[in-house]
Formats: C-alpha cells, structure tokens, sequence
C-alpha cells in the first residue's frame, strides 16, 4: 500500500542504476571483484561496446531533501562531499570492505562511523566517478522503528 492508500501491485520489478565508466576494466574488477558484485549478464557490440550487468540484490530509491542530504554529510565525513547522486551498499562488514575497496584502488573519504541512525557508514570515490557509501546496519529494521525519529511516512 502507498501513503496515499493506492492498493494496486507495484509496476517496477527492477532498479538499475546505468553508469558510463571511462575505464571499463578497472570498474568492472572493482565492483565485481573487490565489492563482489555478481555478474548477472555481460553484452558485447561492434566498435568495442561492452556492458556489464552486476546483481546489487535488493534496491531501493532513497529520495532526500537537500537539508537531510546535508546533514548525512556532516555526520558520515564531517563536510559536505558528496554531488546530487551518491550510491549505498549494505554489506556485512563495513571495515573489511572499506579496507578491500580502498586495496583496491577507491580513495577514502571517511573511515567507518556509527550513525545516529545505528549504522557503520564509510564514505569513498569509486571508479567511474561514483562517490560511494558502504554501510553495516547494526540494528533490525524492527528495532530501528521503535527509536524516537524512525518511523515511517506512510
């Protein structure tokens, strides 16, 4: 059911986020090999047109104001950092991650942080100019719902 109370099934069945990456192999090894992306599918073209398609598993759309957006800046980096678009991973060990991508080539913006928000949030720049989070939830989505501020819109 949506906010406005629509009882009709969702339309979309998949978020694919299309990202144009200047040095093709370099993103590819980053995030299939260093985040551990899986590869889903992988086309070739004439003139040299590669693509590749990494499962993310689960997607979501996180829509934030330019305050909220600030503010989430401030407590995961301490400045503002990140352009309009910025990618989030859920991953199961925000260090161990962040130490891996950084191996592999992302600069560190900002070392693991737990946030008020009870997450292990790392910021770094990926290939293809992407500006990246990687965040550990250290709480259940049940348990994040009882804290004061955490509830939904709908």
């Amino acid at each position: 059911m949506t906010a406005q109370g629509d009882h009709r099934p969702p339309t979309v069945r998949q978020l694919r986020l299309v990202v144009e990456a200047d040095d093709y192999d370099a993103a590819v090894a980053f995030f299939r090999d260093a985040l551990g992306l899986p590869e889903q599918a992988a086309y070739s073209g004439g003139d040299g047109a590669r693509v590749v398609i990494l499962d993310a598993g689960r997607a979501t759309l996180e829509l934030a104001n330019p305050a909220q957006k600030r503010m989430i800046d401030e407590v995961e980096v301490g400045r503002q950092v990140a352009p309009r678009l910025r990618v989030a991973f859920e991953v199961d060990d925000s260090r161990a991650v962040t130490d891996r991508l950084v191996a592999a080539g992302a600069t560190e913006v900002a070392p693991p942080t737990v946030t008020p928000w009870q997450s292990l949030n790392a910021r770094l720049d990926g290939p293809a100019g992407l500006h990246l989070t990687v965040f550990q939830e250290l709480l259940t989505p049940e348990e994040r719902g009882t804290r004061n501020g955490f509830g939904t819109d709908a």
